[in-house]
């Protein structure tokens, strides 16, 4: 790994900066054919999934993902509903062909920016990246549980 005394250190601002400006590029291809980002997560949960989900498995996977409000992602497979992306079965959702072929088409677009994005890191640099994601990962996803598992005290002088 090459380092100099000029290279940024990883931090949350970068790791925000880096996201933001991926999901850009992917945002900007879901919406040429229409689609959100909160719908492609859907969507590609429901169509790798082994068995059946019913919308509260689906709501459940994306809200583990984003951490969105499940109002938000209830809205979102509604509207894949009503895009026949997705279909009711029951109790369960189930993804079409349609989606399924959305998510082939986009796919087949950002790959080629996926490959000038990431193209040409060295292998070593991509896999400490990889071990940082992950523990700054689970110890946000740790937080965050820590923090919905304890409300704050109404009498507390928090802001």
């Amino acid at each position: 790994m090459t380092t100099t005394a000029t290279a940024p250190v990883a931090d949350a601002r970068a790791l925000g900066l880096a996201h933001y400006a991926a999901r850009g590029v992917l945002e900007h291809v879901l919406a040429r054919h229409g689609a959100t980002f909160q719908q492609q997560i859907a969507l590609r949960a429901a169509v790798s999934s082994q068995v059946p989900q019913t919308s509260d498995d689906l709501i459940t996977q994306v809200q583990d993902s984003l951490k969105a409000d499940p109002a938000d992602i209830r809205a979102a497979l509604d509207e894949l509903l009503a895009k026949q992306l997705l279909v009711a079965d029951g109790a369960h959702l189930r993804p079409t062909d349609a989606a399924r072929e959305l998510l082939a088409v986009t796919g087949a677009e950002t790959a080629p920016i996926s490959a000038r994005i990431w193209g040409g890191i060295p292998a070593e640099d991509l896999t400490a990246a990889g071990r940082v994601l992950a523990l700054v990962t689970e110890r946000a996803d740790a937080e965050l549980a820590a923090l919905t598992a304890c409300p704050r005290d109404r009498s507390s002088n928090w802001l």
